[in-house]
């Protein structure tokens, strides 16, 4: 859903949620997400790792932004575009010495 159309209190299912549509939630199924709570204190680089796991392919770093938009936005963030936290993944890739293929 587009960040500015979410309301934090109607927020019951996936794609509720800040940048989620229905094909990433069904990418959220496949690693073992099926409510919005169930990201809270979750971490989006183990969610990525475990998605591309699950496809058996190598997703666009991208969805790391998604993934960390939705987990920061349940455990109490404003919603947010997810190119915001693109930088930050980035940074923290390279951080570990994983940057993105």
């Amino acid at each position: 859903m587009n960040p500015s159309k979410v309301v934090r209190d109607e927020v019951v299912l996936l794609t509720h949620l800040p940048n989620v549509g229905e094909s990433l939630a069904a990418d959220l199924h496949l690693i073992g997400i099926h409510t919005p709570g169930e990201l809270k204190g979750r971490d989006p680089y183990a969610m990525f790792e475990a998605l591309c796991a699950a496809t058996q392919q190598r997703h666009d770093p991208c969805v790391i932004d998604v993934f960390i938009s939705m987990t920061r936005f349940m455990n109490g963030a404003p919603p947010a575009v997810w190119w915001q936290f693109t930088e930050e993944r980035k940074q923290a890739l390279q951080r570990q010495g994983d940057a993105p293929r």
